[in-house]
């Protein structure tokens, strides 16, 4: 099984290239997914977060964001509290998952987080790829989306580490400039060139 880390900055166009990985039997894990999932069904995590953060559970169970977020984006420091949290249960489910993907003989087991390199996931992998696109391309991608203004889009643009952060930590840059079909085929032939240097 080849285990492929994909990371990049919102907008890009990570989706595609998880497609063609879908295509061929590959299994995903998503981990913002996975972090909302865990949010509802593991109480170790739920445990660290409320004795760190204090009442930001609401009555029905569920985590009340924005009173969390009010919280640790005013702190650095609270900040990198929540970030140690998440990683940790986070990457510990990405283990379990990566090792019953094993006992299948699933061919590809890609690990789809914005966070990989930071929150140290990029170690459970035999690869990393970096997805980036032009600025103004994610702009719109990410309005269009998310149904944002374009202040708010720049915000979240800005608030991401650059592009050269992604270059110069991942083996593989696979760059979104083109039309989807030709970003498609590119995503492809990156991945028929991993698959032909790393053992299944």
């Amino acid at each position: 099984m080849v285990t492929i880390g994909i990371t990049g900055p919102t907008g890009c166009g990570k989706t595609t290239l998880l497609q063609e990985i879908a295509a061929r039997g590959g299994e995903i894990v998503d981990c913002d997914a996975l972090y909302y999932e865990l949010l509802k069904t593991d109480p170790d995590l739920k445990a660290a977060l409320a004795a760190a953060f204090g009442e930001i559970f609401l009555p029905d169970g569920s985590l009340d964001r924005p009173k969390l977020a009010s919280l640790v984006f005013s702190s650095a420091e609270r900040l990198a509290k929540l970030n140690e949290i998440v990683f940790f249960h986070v990457g510990r489910a990405v283990e379990t998952r990566k090792v019953q993907a094993e006992a299948k003989k699933t061919p590809i087991f890609a690990i789809d987080a914005i966070n990989l390199l930071e929150s140290g996931m990029g170690a459970l992998c035999d690869v990393t790829v970096c997805v980036l696109a032009p600025r103004d391309v994610r702009m719109q991608r990410i309005m269009a989306r998310d149904n944002l203004t374009e202040p708010a889009a720049r915000a979240r643009i800005d608030a991401q580490k650059p592009d050269a952060f992604y270059r110069a930590r991942c083996r593989y840059t696979l760059e979104n400039t083109q039309t989807l079909e030709a970003f498609r085929e590119k995503a492809r032939r990156l991945l028929n060139d991993i698959l032909k240097e790393e053992p299944l």
